[in-house]
């Protein structure tokens, strides 16, 4: 969900948000402070609305000013950005984690997976991720307004030649990427942990998921997000090091060997580091990603 929102904004605006995920993390706590208010479904509702309000008064009074000046200033801005929503978030709601719950009509399990269960909440977390990615898809395909954003990001002069204002048009993209990620803050939040730190463990991910499916790609986006989860859900239980795998071969390498400490890592302790190997050899096999097009 977050990779949609950041891929939909560079896609259409060509402005890499360093922020996008501080304002998943802005949307989780605007998510918990609702749901106490008026409860989860209202928190729903209303954190991605206000979380995409804010992302357009960002593009409209701060983001156009910069455009002109070219994408380093962009980048610069949004990285800033993202440290002063942290500095809010702390002096708001403090830098303790908050007790943003998951609504007792969607605990339990779903059914068994070996031995362990697959839970209500995540499967609503999946049906709402499809749902978005499909409206988002289908918005952009099939429907005029789709047209004419894309139409405003190839040929823009044509656009505003039609009369469409192309200014409004990025300032609602932005705002909606925006909305995006506070979506999945809002549903995301209960389900992991609300805190001020939310924001950095995630921000590094998302940004290996959005360029190894390609810059710009719904589609590589999704099946990026698939494959990351898919590597570090299995990485995480295998326990077999390259030591194993000499050994099973009947090979012995002694305790004393300068590459001993190396080779006896297991899989699930090199997991963290994983996506970012896979990012590494994405970039020198394919640089454009696996649904990227790639720019002469």
């Amino acid at each position: 969900m977050l990779s949609a929102g950041l891929t939909l904004i560079f896609s259409m605006m060509g402005v890499l948000n360093f922020a996008h995920a501080s304002f998943y993390m802005l949307g989780a706590y605007l998510g918990y402070t609702f749901s106490g208010l008026w409860g989860f479904w209202w928190g729903l509702l209303l954190s991605p609305i206000v979380t995409g309000l804010l992302g357009v008064v960002v593009e409209r009074f701060a983001l156009r000013r910069l455009h002109a000046q070219g994408q380093l200033a962009e980048l610069l801005f949004t990285f800033g950005l993202s440290y002063l929503i942290v500095e809010l978030v702390q002096l708001i709601w403090g830098r303790l984690t908050v007790p943003y719950a998951i609504p007792a009509s969607l605990q339990g399990a779903l059914f068994p997976i070996y031995s362990s269960t697959f839970s209500v909440y995540r499967a609503f977390m999946a049906l709402i991720a499809l749902l978005m990615l499909a409206i988002i898809y289908l918005l952009m395909t099939r429907t005029r307004i789709g047209l004419v954003i894309q139409a405003a990001l190839t040929q823009p002069s044509m656009v505003e030649a039609l009369g469409h204002n192309v200014p409004r048009i990025f300032m609602w993209v932005f705002g909606t990427g925006c909305a995006l990620a506070g979506l999945a803050g809002a549903v995301g939040g209960n389900a992991f942990v609300t805190e001020p730190g939310m924001a950095a463990s995630v921000g590094s991910i998302i940004f290996v998921v959005v360029v190894l499916g390609g810059m710009g790609s719904l589609v590589g986006a999704f099946w990026a997000s698939l494959l990351i989860a898919c590597v570090q859900t299995f990485a995480v239980t295998l326990d077999v090091s390259l030591l194993n795998l000499i050994h099973h071969f009947g090979s012995t390498i002694q305790t004393d060997h300068f590459a001993y400490a190396l080779l006896s890592l297991t899989v699930s302790q090199v997991a963290p580091i994983l996506p970012f190997l896979m990012l590494i050899l994405m970039l020198l096999w394919r640089p454009q990603g696996l649904m990227g097009t790639h720019n002469a």
